[in-house]
């Protein structure tokens, strides 16, 4: 086998319409798909296509097989949901070949990126993100937790919009809680919040409510929660499951 290639996927937040077609060509020609159980199951199985599911907590493993596959001659995708390069399988692959071997690095590699459930969210409510904004990852797994408390913190003094992925966990029920209670401290007013679950899937789910109504149970780890900035603004939508959340693209603009 010779032409080996790594490609790096995002295939969106769930409905196959936001998989892109870069993305749905390089699948189309892979001989092995590698990637998270539920994000390789997405993948239609077909002759001539390898599936390697694993865990989700093997990531520097999948990352090295997709690397010696993509070597030895294959057409190697590995897949994330949404788009690869946010909290996801991109930086992985770059960690395994930056601490291996550099002779490993004499691949053909591609980076294809996807939507990621903090733009499809944010879409789906209107256009919460519209300003200076930024997105943090609540899970503890790869850093402390102090780091994302202070984080929060800062990003709620400089009035960032904020995405929040990973927010709570049946392992760590508590840690979504300290962060609202973090919002409260730091902004002390009733911005709106975004509680975003299952986005483009069936069991779609939006909630917006302000900051002193959110609880920790309303987000789960299906949940994308996008907290506004003061500035960010609610316009009712009659007829309309949810009414629009925008934040301005200028301060001038805001009365």
């Amino acid at each position: 086998m010779s032409g080996g290639w790594l490609a790096i996927a995002g295939l969106g937040p769930g409905d196959d319409m936001l998989v892109t077609p870069e993305v749905s060509a390089a699948l189309a020609e892979a001989t092995d798909v590698i990637g998270y159980v539920p994000y390789v199951a997405r993948v239609p199985a077909r002759e001539r296509l390898t599936l390697h599911p694993s865990d989700n907590r093997v990531e520097i493993d999948r990352a090295n097989l997709a690397i010696d596959l993509a070597r030895k001659g294959h057409r190697v995708v590995v897949v994330s949901s949404g788009d690869p390069g946010v909290f996801a399988m991109a930086a992985a692959v770059f960690e395994a070949l930056e601490h291996g071997d550099p002779a490993r690095r004499d691949i053909d590699l591609r980076v294809l990126p996807g939507i990621t459930a903090m733009l499809a969210a944010s879409a789906r409510a209107g256009a919460p993100l519209g300003h200076d904004f930024c997105a943090i990852n609540l899970s503890d797994n790869l850093k402390p937790w102090p780091v994302i408390e202070r984080r929060v913190r800062l990003a709620a003094q400089a009035d960032f919009a904020m995405a929040f992925y990973n927010p709570r966990s049946r392992s760590r029920p508590e840690g979504f809680a300290r962060v609202l209670d973090i919002l409260r401290e730091e902004c002390a007013d009733e911005r709106p919040i975004l509680f975003a679950r299952a986005v483009s899937t069936p069991q779609e789910e939006l909630r917006i409510v302000p900051l002193p109504q959110a609880r920790a149970d309303m987000a789960d780890m299906r949940t994308m929660v996008i907290v506004g900035s003061s500035q960010t603004r609610i316009v009712p939508c009659p007829g309309a499951a949810t009414s629009w959340l925008y934040t301005p693209r200028s301060l001038a603009l805001v009365p």
